[in-house]
């Protein structure tokens, strides 16, 4: 990636990262309490409202727009909300979520019969192991509630992802802002009954600015300012040049929450949290690339092809919503053009699962 994309992925994960803080300080403002799930759905509101009326519909069904909603919006973030509300800290939830391309990759195997790596397989049990150790360290300071819910969270994520990969969805700004369109009224009226009319109407009666401000931030910076460079950058770039990137999302998460929320996590929290990015390192990272892997990489504007080759899952989008969620972990030989490839650099290994055949049919594609 060129200085200037690299700048602004780095921001992206900066703005990701800092958006939890944001979450927690709007939930928790001096004096009282906003109700989680009504606090998502204005972040919703303010995504899609003016926003809809100028950016086209995503060139997906309806169903799928209204499901991916209900998953990658209301779902996820509803979830997220309550498990904060009820105690999850902000920079120990920004790590956990991530637990949610593990459960992409095992999901995209039992679902879409996408044969995970090796390495993948292991970043999965090296990701659980780090989980387990989280649990642990948590259950020792406080209830384990809202760490499940914080995990559901992920889940709700994961299938969403599945669902974007399935319908072959575009990683377009339009599917961000037409599937929160699903969330506001759906997670107002469960407000309305889960929390009572009562508090639905004092929270909006009596709201706070910092809750305003941070609903702004979540909204703007975390959701269409952070999707639409991050959008951009995976049009221009192999999934495998931006998605390492998002693992400096729990970093600046957990930074931001020791700086502003005074948050430090147990010994135990932290090494469970070391093992699960490490889990997740291995599951999103790749050995060195094979040549026609660079020579694809290195032209401005192409991007690898979640189509075409091993198609294996590598969950990108890290504070949330709808980068797509699945990348080829190897091209295949029908990836990259004849002219590309000199039969020299034809390995095996460069190709996948199926590397020694895809090797083959790229050699004769040569002559």
């Amino acid at each position: 990636m060129s200085p200037r994309h690299s700048a602004l992925a780095l921001l992206v994960a900066l703005l990701w990262g800092v958006n939890f803080v944001a979450i927690d300080l709007g939930l928790h403002p001096p004096g009282g309490t906003m109700p989680p799930l009504l606090f998502v759905a204005m972040r919703f509101a303010l995504v899609v409202f003016p926003c809809i009326f100028f950016i086209r519909k995503p060139d997906v069904s309806w169903r799928v727009i209204i499901v991916v909603g209900l998953l990658m919006s209301a779902g996820q973030f509803g979830l997220l909300y309550l498990g904060m509300a009820l105690g999850m800290p902000a920079g120990l939830a920004s790590l956990v979520i991530q637990a949610q391309v593990l459960m992409t990759v095992l999901l995209a195997a039992g679902i879409l019969a996408e044969r995970p790596t090796r390495r993948q397989l292991a970043g999965v049990i090296l990701g659980i192991v780090g989980l387990a150790v989280v649990a642990v360290g948590r259950s020792l300071v406080a209830p384990l509630l809202p760490l499940l819910i914080v995990l559901a969270a992920a889940l709700s994520w994961a299938a969403g992802n599945v669902v974007v990969r399935r319908a072959k969805a575009a990683s377009g700004l339009g599917l961000v802002v037409w599937s929160g369109a699903v969330v506001p009224l759906p997670l107002a009226g469960l407000s309305l009954l889960l929390d009572g009319p009562a508090a639905v109407s004092d929270a909006l009666l009596q709201v706070q600015p910092v809750t305003l401000i941070t609903a702004l931030y979540t909204a703007v910076f975390g959701s269409l300012i952070g999707y639409g460079i991050w959008n951009r950058l995976l049009g221009l770039y192999p999934s495998s040049a931006v998605v390492p990137f998002t693992l400096l999302v729990p970093v600046v998460g957990m930074t931001a929450a020791w700086l502003v929320l005074a948050e430090r996590p147990s010994a135990a929290e932290i090494a469970g949290g070391l093992l699960l990015l490490a889990g997740v390192a291995t599951a999103v990272l790749r050995g060195r690339n094979s040549p026609a892997q660079r020579r694809v990489a290195d032209r401005p504007g192409v991007a690898a092809d979640p189509g075409r080759g091993a198609d294996v899952p590598a969950p990108f989008a890290a504070e949330g919503a709808l980068a797509p969620a699945l990348a080829p972990e190897a091209l295949g030989a029908d990836a990259v053009e004849p002219d590309d490839v000199d039969r020299e650099d034809v390995e095996p290994e460069d190709f996948g699962a199926d590397g020694l055949a895809a090797g083959r049919a790229a050699g004769r594609a040569v002559d």
